[in-house]
Order: structure tokens, then C-alpha cells, then sequence
């Protein structure tokens, strides 16, 4: 497969390397989840410790991915990337979720769990952060629906926003998903330049939710 470069590096000062770009990511999201365990391990909420999970399942990919020279150099696309990855694990673990409302809450963060680890395991090294081209995957969840990772994301944050219910949460993931809708775009704008993208975005039509987005 011939791979395109996105954005010409001698555009930008010659420290800001693919390299070094990984690594400022890597070291990052880990500094983020130690703050995140830290305010899990001191939560009153019960349900705390599910956060955790779909936070180290993104830690761990970030951290075992394969490295890439194909990444956008755009700082726009890379202040969208961190925002979306790095807002969840903002969120503050705290109050109590309305009785009536967990069991449907745990039912849609476990689904999106399933879902988000579901494509992370088709997709194994080929994970990221920044839109970044480390081969383009089209076998499993990616047959439904063309970021399967971020529509789990979305069920999952979803049932964890009903499980912790506050207005700092609502906000930290609105201003999350924000970003995640441009990062989507961007990943798109980055990834179609290669033709086995474009005829992927053929036979997957959609991109989060089967007849909506």
C-alpha cells in the first residue's frame, strides 16, 4: 500500500518531528491516567472504578501502537486530537447517578466498552491519537461503521455522564465531543488522500451511528 504524506515537515520548525510527536502524546495521556487513578482511588461514587477501564484500554494502545511518519503536522488537527482524547480523563468522579437511570447507564458503558475494545483489537498497533495514516483496517467492527473505536467512546461516555451526573462532567464531554466530531473529519481529510481509504468510505457509508452520522 503507498502511503501519501499529509502535511510537508519543512513547513514546521525541524524539532516538531512524527517522533517526537508520538513520544509528547505517550507521555501525556499517561500523566493524565495517573490524575484520573488518583482521583478514582478518593471517589465516593461506587461505579468510580468503571472509568478506569476504557481509560487504560486507551493508555495501553497509545502506549504499544505502531509508529508512523504519516501523521498530520497540523496544529489544528492536533489541539482537536488532544482535546477529544484528553477531556474524559478530566471528568471528575463524583456524585451519585439517579436509581432508575444506572441500570440503563452500566448497559450503555458496557456496550461502548465492548465496542471501543472491540475495534481497538482489530485495529492493535495501528491506534492513534492525531489523525495519522498507520494502515487502513476494514475487517471486523470497521464493516459497520467507519470509527467503530469512537462510537463506543460515545455509548460509553454517555452511560458513564448518567452514572456520574454533574454539570462540570456534561461540559467536559460536550466540549470533548466537540472536538471529536472535527477530529473525525480530519482523520477523514488525512486518511482519504489513500485510495484504499476512499474505496473503504464507499462500502462503509457511515461514519459513528448507522443512519445518522
Amino acid at each position: 500500500m503507498r502511503m501519501t504524506t499529509a502535511t510537508p515537515i519543512a513547513a514546521l520548525p525541524r524539532w516538531i518531528t512524527p517522533a517526537r510527536l508520538d513520544r509528547f502524546e505517550q507521555v501525556t495521556i499517561v500523566l493524565l491516567w495517573m490524575l484520573l487513578a488518583w482521583r478514582v482511588l478518593h471517589s465516593p461514587n461506587v461505579f468510580a472504578p468503571l472509568v478506569m477501564v476504557t481509560e487504560t484500554t486507551v493508555m495501553g494502545f497509545v502506549l504499544i501502537r505502531r509508529p508512523t511518519t504519516n501523521i498530520s503536522l497540523k496544529l489544528g488537527d492536533w489541539l482537536l486530537a488532544i482535546t477529544a482524547t484528553y477531556a474524559p480523563l478530566l471528568i471528575v468522579p463524583a456524585g451519585s447517578p439517579v436509581p432508575l437511570l444506572a441500570p440503563l447507564a452500566v448497559a450503555l458503558w458496557g456496550f461502548g466498552t465492548l465496542v471501543q475494545f472491540s475495534g481497538k483489537l482489530f485495529l492493535r498497533r495501528s491506534f492513534g491519537i492525531a489523525p495519522a495514516n498507520r494502515g487502513i483496517k476494514t475487517d471486523g467492527m470497521y464493516r459497520f461503521v467507519r470509527h467503530p473505536i469512537y462510537a463506543g467512546y460515545l455509548f460509553g461516555h454517555i452511560g458513564t455522564l448518567l452514572l456520574m451526573p454533574s454539570l462540570t462532567n456534561f461540559a467536559i464531554y460536550a466540549i470533548g465531543w466537540w472536538a471529536q466530531i472535527l477530529r473525525i473529519l480530519a482523520e477523514e481529510r488525512l486518511l482519504s488522500e489513500d485510495p484504499a481509504y476512499r474505496e473503504f468510505m464507499t462500502k462503509t457509508r457511515w461514519r459513528l451511528i448507522p443512519g445518522i452520522f
